[in-house]
């Protein structure tokens, strides 16, 4: 086990440090795997690039995907072991708000983690998981994806509209896509597949979005279905991919004149 750590509050990196240390500890209890620590420390420099904020294009996305939430039939939150040790409370919340059910999808699969993982969810306030290990004698599988991850509960991702894949690997995103269903995702590196992939991507930290699309929801909830579909039909994700990457510019660019 990981030794006990003294991170006083007022440190300027508290929250990331913390996360980081969850995460070691997540990856000894089989929550998270080995490669969630490499994918996790990536993501941190993208959050440094964007300047550790929600960004407008951030917010706008966010608020796309609650219309999105709130426009399907049967949305499915999918959630890996970053996510789970990351945000456990804060996806059943947007589980609870949004009326999607969560499902545990792994690309590194080994005895133990879908359980643990499900241990972290119910702690978390969770009543029904998919894609448990006793639900994997029902399992279905995404057509052309060879990796782990093609396993799915074939009462949740599988049946899904929409499918919520905060964290996730760009094959998947795209077979997912390629199904007919809507993508939303939260991923802190906009160059990457996933982004490019999606229907709707959110370029944060998941810790500041998940909030944020539950808020949109609340307000929103009362909204017509017509305004709603106006939310998605001028939302397009392409721009806010390129607002990111000139946001992460401008930004870089700041801080090299401010050296002068």
């Amino acid at each position: 086990m990981s030794a006990k750590i003294n991170i006083p509050e007022d440190h300027p990196r508290y929250k990331a440090m913390m996360i980081r240390h969850n995460l070691i500890e997540g990856c000894e209890k089989k929550i998270v795997a080995p490669a969630g620590l490499i994918a996790q420390g990536r993501g941190e420099a993208f959050d440094y690039l964007i300047g550790e904020k929600t960004c407008a294009f951030a917010s706008k996305a966010c608020e796309a995907a609650a219309a999105a939430f709130l426009l399907s039939k049967y949305p499915v939150i999918s959630v890996n072991g970053n996510v789970a040790r990351i945000v456990p409370e804060e996806l059943v919340e947007l589980s609870k708000v949004s009326g999607a059910k969560l499902e545990i999808n792994l690309f590194y699969r080994e005895p133990g983690r879908e359980a643990a993982i499900l241990e972290v969810l119910k702690n978390a306030g969770a009543h029904e998981v998919l894609g448990t290990e006793e639900r994997l004698k029902l399992s279905a599988s995404i057509p052309e994806l060879s990796s782990d991850r093609r396993i799915v509960d074939p009462d949740g991702i599988l049946k899904a509209d929409l499918v919520f894949v905060p964290l996730e690997d760009g094959d998947r995103t795209e077979a997912l896509v390629a199904m007919g269903k809507q993508v939303v995702t939260v991923d802190l590196n906009p160059i990457s597949r996933t982004p490019r992939k999606a229907d709707i991507s959110i370029i944060d930290n998941i810790t500041r979005a998940v909030p944020l699309i539950c808020d949109y929801i609340r307000k929103m909830k009362d909204f017509s279905k017509d305004d709603l579909k106006k939310i998605i039909e001028n939302y397009n994700n392409k721009e806010i991919l390129k607002k990111s990457l000139v946001h992460i510019s401008e930004y870089v660019k700041e801080l090299s004149e401010s050296l002068d």
